[in-house]
């Protein structure tokens, strides 16, 4: 009795893409840097460390690595693999320099420039609603009496503004009340997605520019 042999699997390994990452100017970008695996586990330690690719200085500092690109180096490296993207078809890669010591001279001119600045800022909203005779005139409500220079409402006033501040942007310092994100933080992810938006779509399209030229004859 003759037993044919059973058919052999193909391995499946499952991707998942990040959105954006960082690297250190000068390193290789491996799988593993882009990307989360799941595989058998002799296979998943060594695709992490496959390499996608070396960037160049005519690369720029921003690189956009598509999943098509990722499935190719995948079978190359593996034949007959079969992968299973999920999530985001691409990864943003942000080349970075190698991290330097802060300089507290800049830290201080530009703690310097905010503290003025918002200080001014205020100072002018209320000028502009003529915030002096608003207050004279609560005080003269409370008290009934007319004070033209209401110092003690005016500094529990200024305290007011930044506890209000504290409360509501939600941070003091590195300290947070709670996990919820402020509005700062709110606005600036946002705007990190559609600068990611703009720069995924003109990568797209330099690719797309590059296939055609090098399909003219």
């Amino acid at each position: 009795m003759n037993h044919s042999p059973a058919p052999t699997v193909a391995p499946i390994v499952y991707l998942r893409l990040r959105s954006r990452v960082r690297m250190i100017q000068g390193q290789d970008l491996h799988l593993g840097d882009v990307a989360h695996l799941l595989a058998d586990p002799e296979r998943e330690k060594d695709l992490l460390g496959l390499v996608l690719k070396r960037p160049q200085k005519q690369d720029g500092n921003l690189i956009l690595v598509d999943m098509l690109q990722i499935i190719s180096k995948i079978r190359d490296h593996i034949p007959g693999v079969v992968v299973e993207s999920l999530g985001k078809p691409h990864v943003l890669v942000e080349i970075v320099e190698r991290p330097r010591k802060p300089s507290k001279i800049l830290f201080v001119l530009v703690w310097l420039l905010l503290f003025f600045g918002s200080a001014l800022t205020i100072m002018n909203f209320h000028a502009d609603v003529n915030m002096m005779e608003v207050q004279v005139r609560i005080v003269e409500m409370i008290t009934g009496q007319k004070d033209e220079h209401p110092y003690l409402f005016q500094i529990a006033y200024s305290f007011g503004i930044g506890f209000g501040m504290i409360v509501f942007f939600n941070h003091l310092f590195k300290k947070k009340w709670n996990e919820e994100p402020t509005p700062l933080e709110v606005e600036m992810y946002l705007y990190q997605e559609n600068v990611d938006q703009y720069v995924v779509a003109e990568e797209y399209e330099k690719m797309a520019r590059l296939q055609t030229k090098d399909k003219e004859p």
